[in-house]
């Protein structure tokens, strides 16, 4: 397995795509329930396969990812080769960017001293897929862009 195999929460929601996984494969309800039932080391590895094809899909479209915790920001665009990121960190400690409270003050005070700010990017060394995954794997988040996009802009004027 690739990636890491979709929660109970996320193959519910994905029910239809899994029956049609399984129906590429010639495996019907009744064939899948016989597969559950006396072979359940086949039926995990349809589910591993299943999670590794989703997973795929998704972090190929992925384009933006944030994780936030209590004093940093980070933000990640992610290209073909590389990753650019911006870095927001508190020098107040009592800041707490897991609040809206934290993010109104990041907001009231994001181009003063009290904000450090870093930007950079990284050359994918690995797989980009395998990249991004790392990323969620530590926090971060699919995300719209709208953050970076703002920050980016304001940066790059």
């Amino acid at each position: 397995m690739k990636y890491a195999r979709l929660t109970k929460e996320q193959f519910d929601e994905l029910h239809a795509e899994f029956a049609s996984f399984l129906a590429t494969q010639a495996i019907d309800k009744a064939e899948w329930d016989s597969l559950k039932e006396n072979k359940p080391e086949v039926a995990e590895q349809e589910l591993d396969v299943f999670s590794d094809l989703i997973w795929e899909g998704v972090l190929s479209r992925a384009e933006f990812l944030e994780h936030f915790s209590k004093n940093h920001i980070f933000l990640f665009q992610c290209f073909e080769t590389h990753v650019q990121s911006i870095v927001l960190k508190s020098l107040v400690p009592e800041t707490d960017f897991l609040t809206q409270e934290g993010l109104q003050w990041l907001s009231d005070n994001m181009f003063t001293e009290t904000i450090e700010m870093k930007v950079g990017k990284k050359v994918f060394t690995e797989d980009r897929n395998a990249s991004i995954f790392e990323l969620i794997q530590q926090g971060a988040f699919l995300s719209d862009g709208q953050l970076f996009k703002q920050i980016n802009s304001i940066i790059e004027s």
